[in-house]
């Protein structure tokens, strides 16, 4: 058995597909166990190939039915708690960058500011397991009942520094509708009530917004079929990328060179201010460098996008 340990969200999931791949490729004979949140299990069903997902919300103790892996794989963090937690699950070996509190040594240095998908690509071929870094693409689900070729504006965002002022996402919503985009207002239930003030200043109806109504399969369903997201750096951003949707995404503390799409994608446009000194800051609130993200450049990249899509075709494989 191949143990894997990634308990984050719907991010880190997408960022580690490659790798996941590159390790079903690798031992295809053994059974592959993904240690991570009971809830990212619908997602974890789109990227294939791994046979057990075991509960893993955070770090702490595996439960003992995990049993003894033959492998053991950190693609969790640089340790040394991670690393120690699967170490007592006492695999035949362990693969993890290498961290001297965790007497660990046998693994590559980590690197801060790599993109987090060239991360885990390099921690396996540093063991002689290829990985390919472009192999992001998760499984199109049917569209079922849920609307096909929305335009998805995502508002929300577990960190608060990374959420782009709700009136301004408000302004994108209205201009989008506006030139004949059928707009839906996603989120979590906790980002239900943010979701309807967006919806409200941009004078759409209750029905477009469907956070808190929609569960990670059908979100994930959303943005397979979307004809464009608009979102900050977020878990959702991910599924564009895995479905090849357009999108503009709008990033704040963390640069999109370590947590962005393919650069090499024109149907995917990122927006940053970083890279400039900034006053400083007091942690509340929405982070300088995405404050200072106006509306008329989200709309500008809105038609960049759109003009790559019509230039390219290469999108929504």
């Amino acid at each position: 058995m191949i143990l894997v340990l990634r308990a984050l969200g719907v991010g880190d999931l997408a960022t580690a597909v490659p790798a996941l791949r590159a390790l079903r490729t690798t031992h295809p004979d053994q059974e592959l166990t993904l240690a991570a949140p009971v809830w990212l299990a619908p997602l974890v069903d789109l990227v294939g190939g791994v046979d057990r997902l075991v509960p893993a919300d955070g770090l702490g103790h595996l439960d003992p039915s995990v049993g003894r892996p033959r492998v053991a794989v950190n693609l969790h963090g640089r340790g040394p708690q991670s690393h120690r937690m699967l170490t007592a699950t006492r695999p035949g070996r362990l693969l993890a960058f290498a961290n001297t509190d965790a007497a660990h040594h046998d693994g590559p240095p980590w690197r801060p500011d790599e993109h987090e998908v060239d991360r885990w690509c390099r921690l396996l071929a540093w063991y002689g397991i290829p990985a390919d870094r472009t192999d992001l693409a998760l499984r199109r689900p049917p569209t079922g009942a849920l609307p096909a070729r929305v335009s998805v504006v995502h508002p929300g965002s577990k960190i608060p520094a990374k959420r782009w002022p709700p009136e301004r996402f408000a302004a994108v919503a209205r201009h989008l509708t506006s030139t004949g985009h059928r707009v839906v207002v996603t989120g979590n239930t906790a980002e239900a009530p943010l979701a309807r003030r967006v919806a409200r200043l941009a004078g759409l109806p209750d029905h477009v917004v469907l956070a808190g109504r929609t569960d990670l399969h059908d979100l994930a369903t959303l943005v397979a079929h979307a004809r464009l997201l608009v979102s900050g750096d977020t878990g959702i951003a991910h599924l564009a990328t895995a479905y090849r949707t357009p999108s503009v995404l709008l990033f704040g503390p963390v640069s999109p060179a370590q947590w962005g799409p393919p650069p090499d994608r024109p149907y995917h446009r990122v927006l940053w201010a970083g890279g400039h000194d900034w006053p400083r800051w007091d942690g509340v609130g929405t982070h300088p460098t995405l404050a200072a993200v106006g509306v008329d450049e989200v709309l500008a990249a809105v038609d960049e996008v759109e003009q790559a899509v019509r230039t390219t075709g290469a999108v929504a494989a």
